[in-house]
């Protein structure tokens, strides 16, 4: 076992947490790096939206919901879907909703 899963938060068999709340922006980077990813500035803009809408709605935004943000937000206008996918390549269940320390969305079938 390595230093950092030593360190990680408890996580369910799919790598989510199993408590959101042990969410931080150093588990946000961890969870990053095991899904090969390097966090920008755009992707913590979008996690930080997922959390505050998490903490306010207590479940995970749907994607049409980031979309949204990044459309209207970030000024990402028509291209938002297309940014949100290509900064989640996997996906934004399996690579977004884990990153930001979401339990993984069960009614969810793809993403």
């Amino acid at each position: 076992m390595t230093a950092e899963a030593a360190n990680a938060p408890p996580r369910d068999d799919e790598g989510y947490l199993l408590d959101p709340a042990d969410w931080s922006e150093s588990v946000a980077e961890s969870l990053a790096h095991q899904e090969g990813l390097t966090l920008t500035d755009l992707h913590r803009q979008i996690l930080r939206f997922m959390r505050t809408y998490f903490e306010e709605h207590h479940i995970a935004p749907d994607a049409r919901y980031v979309i949204r943000f990044l459309a209207n937000e970030l000024a990402e206008g028509a291209r938002a879907k297309t940014t949100l996918f290509a900064l989640f390549p996997y996906g934004y269940v399996k690579q977004a909703c884990k990153i930001a320390g979401m339990r993984r969305p069960r009614a969810w079938s793809t993403g």
